[in-house]
């Protein structure tokens, strides 16, 4: 993979994401591609990871359950 340049400042760019009202108990989708680009993937699950989420990859995207309690994929 190509190395990116990134476009934003990461800790705005994470705050930004975070604090959307989908973040408080919701879903959030992001494109692979742009999370690469604004912050990086590492950085990503960092900050998810801390937060105690879920994070999934769906094709191209990054599907974030912001809740802490467990999830189960059915099928």
């Amino acid at each position: 993979m190509e190395h990116v340049i990134r476009q934003s400042n990461a800790d705005y760019w994470i705050n930004q994401v975070f604090a959307a009202r989908q973040a408080r108990g919701g879903v959030l989708r992001r494109a692979v591609v742009w999370v690469e680009r604004e912050i990086g993937q590492e950085r990503f699950v960092q900050e998810v990871r801390m937060r105690g989420f879920h994070l999934l990859r769906a094709g191209d995207q990054f599907i974030v359950i912001c809740a802490s309690r467990p999830v189960q994929i059915l099928f």
